[in-house]
């Protein structure tokens, strides 16, 4: 099976990217963040969240997660996250 990169990932749709990650990624925790539920998921090497409204019941967007950004902590708070991928 053929693994998706960061630039392919990037140009896709929302829906595709929806369908990638729910075919091929791996959902890791969900928090909560401002008025969103917010999926992290690993795909291949790197992290993706799922921004879900609620109040509108739908996915605003999907976006790749860099390993150095704050949001990591409200992560890495709930969960202990692979060192490994952390150094990308």
């Amino acid at each position: 099976m053929r693994t998706v990169t960061h630039t392919e990932f990037n140009a896709m749709t929302l829906q595709e990217k929806v369908n990638v990650l729910f075919t091929k990624g791996n959902f890791i925790v969900a928090i909560r963040y401002y008025g969103y539920k917010v999926n992290l998921y690993l795909l291949n090497n790197f992290y993706v969240e799922v921004f879900y409204n609620h109040k509108r019941d739908m996915i605003e967007r999907v976006e790749l997660l860099p390993v150095f950004h704050s949001r990591m902590k409200f992560y890495s708070d709930q969960i202990t996250l692979p060192a490994n991928l952390l150094n990308h």
